[in-house]
């Protein structure tokens, strides 16, 4: 069972990683003003996430692969780890 945590960073601003069984991190939102839009946040990923269409898979410059998860809109809700 994957789990979403949603710590607050010391900038007042808030983003959620998606956790796998093993509590090591999928995926990490963008940053947030208030918990509401992170929660809302974790809303998109939740019906985004299974839709092939909105990944967009990349390769970093030092050859690794990771993915962005976009909302309807296309904005990127969340990258994956590399």
């Amino acid at each position: 069972m994957s789990t979403f945590q949603l710590p607050r960073s010391d900038n007042c601003e808030f983003n959620f990683n998606f956790m796998d069984e093993d509590d090591k991190t999928i995926l990490r939102s963008e940053q947030y003003g208030s918990k509401a839009s992170a929660q809302n946040g974790i809303e998109s990923v939740r019906s985004n996430a299974g839709r092939d269409d909105r990944y967009d898979f990349k390769a970093s410059s030092s050859g690794k692969f990771y993915f962005n998860l976009k909302a309807a809109n296309g904005q990127i809700v969340g990258t994956s780890m590399m």
